[in-house]
């Protein structure tokens, strides 16, 4: 490599930068997120491609680049042209108009389609699109709506580029461009100009971060009012992800504090602002000690706060209000059950049953094999034959329609049951709208977060009857609160607690284990006396992550299916306490990925390849498609001309375009969390000590309790019998339980939220 002259002192100056320009043939890897690009580059004088890599995110197969940068030899990729800085210019050659237009950069024009238009307009065919777009009609096959179509995605794709070459030139990764977009429309860069940190609450997956450093680069000051208050949302929103309804005051001013890298009076001072504005509520913790906070407050957002008092409310009116039918002879009705169910119900189930006919709410909680099942059958039958109006719900689609199966009667998901309308802004069925039921059973309720209660709350009528059915040592709810929890310790609701394992479930020894670990005793995985129907718990011990891998992905793609005919895909699930790691959810979809699914064909998104026919997991609520953080599907089609992707979830197609497939994410492995309210024929866990921060007693009393016909763990018996051990699941902020066990509240007209 040539290098300046030596300077005056003697020593050798820097490198200058290298000059190159040349044509995109390919973009063989991008980065959405950093804007990291690497593209293998036809350049004028070279004979072969060269490899470029850098920030070069704006860039599209057929554009002309003009780059500074450096030449270096990567240990593994060879000699690559590391770009310090760039400018691009569309192709001015029929061979590189024609790689543009067919690179997928225009939706709806694919090569073929790009090759028949290039062979038509030649090296006019860019300016006819962009001034004469009419004249495509001119080429068979596109008539007046194709053209609408790529007249609409050509000024689309104009301004995207916009919004890419401002984030370029901020330093900002501009794989968001497309959302930025079609959330602001064209006045995007006018909005990212003005406040910046509106992006961390208007868009998925640009968090709080990645507006501050557009601020920064924007001249924002890094002690101005809106980057602290705007920074006290992203905390709290951080801190509702993790559960937490509130959080102690003290502790978010430190944390705050400390991630915006300011004194704590500027904090405490937005913290005031944010109150006056309505975005915050602080309230007065009066002589409740939580971890000895110095300011017993807490720091609720504004809907979070609004959420957990209607829902304490509601809960005391529901139990005040007089039931809207007449009442049950509880004795005459248990009888009658028993009889024409043919059974003899336990001690507890009657107390259940019982509680159900003579209760406004209640809540029913047991382990499986406890007869949970059984009891909302016998009072779905009992209420059925009152001429009850019944409605069944569940938080997942997996566990609706679980439900519908063991009960006869059709269960609708919550969301369904509340008539979620994106078109309306809300769930249609509210106080103004209650839901047409006497009795409403909602099953696997330990998964209701503080949000999708309050709005069940909202549609129950004031003469209904609602009854909770759950297992309160699950996990709690991915979203934030822990509202059955907090509903049975407060002790002002009737609550059954099943803890007897039914005869026939004894036979399983998935469910015998749970009962054990939920005790706190370490699992049986020896062979039996031969009173089991078939071996359904097994553990195989290796303390080496990387051969735990291999094992797994031999059990899932070969070993499961031949022994017990499942089928690796649909019927078998792996189940990881964390995401990252050898053993971690993201190494094991990409394991399992190559072998189940290696052939097809894909999206590539940064480091993540999406094929068609893989199995995913949607990863946040999005209202508009009807489709639910946790919802699992198989990717149909994907369209690289549309720019679509079609997924299937419990048997409907779900469309996508490729901007919001970050959503998604493979899911041949999940996180414990994930599987709450799923229930698998098979799941295969690992469990090592390299997971120690998440080893807890009821995340693996959770996992183990979605396998229904064999459960298999791979890691070391140490790692287990920690997680056994560990009783000391991660606190969540709430004031449910307190709320519930205040005094009656008087009447009271609730706001709408």
């Amino acid at each position: 490599m040539d290098q300046k002259p030596p300077d005056m002192t003697g020593e050798p100056g820097p490198t200058p930068p290298s000059e190159l320009s040349g044509q995109i043939e390919r973009i063989t890897y991008s980065n959405p997120e950093s804007g990291f690009t690497v593209a293998r580059v036809k350049v004028y004088g070279h004979h072969d491609l060269v490899t470029v890599v850098g920030n070069l995110a704006a860039a599209a197969a057929g554009e002309v680049l003009q780059m500074k940068g450096h030449w270096s030899s990567h240990p593994q990729h060879g000699r690559q042209f590391n770009v310090i800085n760039h400018r691009t210019r569309i192709p001015a050659t029929v061979y590189g108009i024609r790689r543009y237009l067919g690179s997928g950069l225009i939706r709806n024009i694919g090569p073929k389609l790009a090759e028949r238009i290039v062979a038509r307009f030649g090296k006019e065919t860019l300016q006819v699109i962009d001034g004469d777009v009419s004249r495509l009609t001119e080429i068979e096959g596109i008539g007046p709506k194709r053209v609408a179509q790529i007249r609409q995605a050509w000024a689309e794709q104009k301004e995207i580029r916009r919004v890419m070459l401002f984030l370029q030139e901020h330093g900002i990764g501009s794989g968001y461009a497309v959302k930025i977009f079609k959330k602001y429309g064209n006045d995007a860069v006018a909005v990212m100009q003005e406040n910046p940190y509106r992006l961390a609450g208007d868009i998925f997956g640009i968090g709080f971060v990645t507006a501050d450093k557009i601020a920064q680069q924007l001249g924002f000051d890094r002690q101005a009012a809106v980057r602290i208050q705007s920074g006290v949302l992203y905390v709290l929103q951080q801190l509702s992800d993790e559960g937490h309804v509130f959080f102690p005051y003290e502790f978010l001013v430190a944390k705050v504090t400390t991630i915006l890298g300011v004194d704590q009076e500027p904090v405490r001072i937005a913290l005031g602002t944010l109150a006056l504005e309505k975005q915050i509520v602080i309230e007065d913790l009066g002589q409740e000690l939580h971890e000895q906070a110095v300011n017993q407050k807490a720091v609720y957002l504004a809907k979070y706060h609004l959420c957990e008092t209607h829902i304490a409310r509601r809960l005391r009116r529901l139990l005040e209000n007089p039931s809207g039918r007449g009442a049950i002879d509880a004795d005459r009705a248990l009888a009658w059950i028993q009889g024409r169910l043919k059974i003899t119900l336990a001690h507890k189930q009657l107390d259940a049953v019982r509680a159900a006919l003579t209760s406004k709410l209640m809540v029913i909680t047991g382990g499986p094999g406890t007869g949970k099942t059984t009891i909302i059958n016998a009072i779905i039958r009992i209420y059925a034959r009152a001429g009850a109006r019944i409605a069944l719900a569940a938080p997942t689609g997996r566990a609706a329609k679980r439900m519908s199966e063991a009960c006869g009667h059709p269960a609708k998901t919550l969301h369904r049951l509340l008539e979620f309308s994106p078109a309306e802004g809300g769930f249609r069925r509210n106080t103004a709208r209650p839901l047409p039921a006497d009795l409403i059973v909602v099953d696997e309720a330990s998964m209701i977060d503080t949000i999708l209660m309050h709005h069940l709350l909202k549609a129950v009528a004031a003469g209904g009857i609602l009854i909770l059915v759950g297992d309160v040592h699950q996990l709690p709810s991915v979203g934030a609160g822990n509202i059955l929890g907090d509903i049975i310790a407060a002790k002002s609701i009737p609550v059954v607690a099943l803890t007897e394992i039914f005869r026939q479930a004894k036979q399983s020894r998935i469910i015998v284990n749970a009962h054990r670990i939920n005790s706190g005793r370490m699992p049986l995985w020896e062979p039996g006396d031969g009173s089991q129907r078939e071996q359904d718990f097994f553990f195989i011990e290796q303390a080496e992550p990387e051969r735990v891998v291999e094992i797994i992905v031999r059990l899932v793609s070969e070993r499961i299916s031949r022994r017990f005919g499942l089928h690796p895909v649909e019927d078998i699930q792996v189940l990881t306490p964390m995401h990252r790691g050898i053993a971690g959810a993201a190494n094991l979809n990409r394991r399992l990925q190559e072998a189940l699914n290696p052939t097809a064909d894909g999206f590539v998104r940064g480091e993540q390849r999406l094929r068609a026919g893989d199995k995913v997991m949607q990863i946040r609520n999005n209202y508009d498609k009807e489709v639910f953080n946790g919802d699992i599907g198989r990717i149909t089609a994907i369209d690289g001309t549309a720019q679509r992707a079609l997924i299937t979830f419990d048997g409907r197609e779900v469309g996508y375009d490729f901007a919001d497939l970050d959503e998604v994410v493979p899911a041949y492995a999940v996180s414990v969390h994930k599987s709450q309210g799923s229930e698998y024929p098979a799941v295969v866990i690992p469990i090592l000590t390299q997971h120690y921060i998440l080893l807890q007693r009821n995340l693996i009393y959770t996992a183990i309790t979605r396998g229904r016909r064999l459960v298999i763990l791979v890691g070391t018996r140490r790692a287990l019998h920690i997680a056994i051990n560990n009783n000391q699941t991660q606190k969540r902020y709430t004031r449910l339980a307190e709320r519930l066990a205040e005094s009656p509240i008087q009447k009271i007209n609730f706001p709408p939220y």
